[in-house]
């Protein structure tokens, strides 16, 4: 399970250091692809399958189906760390989630999600004063 929060920066070359607590349970290779929120979502390439099962299941008649599917493998990479621990993120990566320099590396249970420090903090602010209401919502007993 990914959990915990972290600030870093981008480089100018698309590189970012990922937590070596992340790293560890990321494996050596792993898959970068456009996430919801205009964030980017990292995933072991074990989540990446189970994920990938799933959406196999959508039926390609469908138009959402079909524009969801293109839109999320067509962003995907596979990756691997460098030696310094970084990833290289591609430049449609880097512009699909607005990042300039500053980054948030948040852990979401079964990913990784690497977020533009201010899309985060819009996310954050927008969203933390509904968070009592969301979780009624979601946990609610009926």
């Amino acid at each position: 399970m990914f959990m915990g929060e972290f600030h870093h920066n981008i480089d100018d070359k698309g590189r970012l250091v990922i937590p070596n607590k992340f790293r560890n349970e990321l494996g050596n290779q792993f898959v970068l692809a456009r996430g919801l929120e205009k964030c980017l979502y990292v995933y072991s390439l074990s989540e990446w399958n189970k994920l990938v099962s799933k959406l196999n299941t959508l039926p390609f008649t469908k138009k959402d189906a079909r524009t969801f599917t293109r839109t999320f493998f067509s962003g995907a990479t596979e990756c691997e760390f460098d030696k310094q621990g970084r990833i290289n993120i591609t430049s449609p990566l880097v512009n699909y989630a607005g990042i300039s320099k500053e980054c948030m590396i948040i852990g979401a249970n079964d990913r990784i999600e690497i977020w533009s420090e201010q899309s985060w903090n819009d996310f954050m602010d927008i969203n933390s004063e509904k968070l009592e209401d969301i979780a009624e919502n979601l946990f609610s007993e009926e």
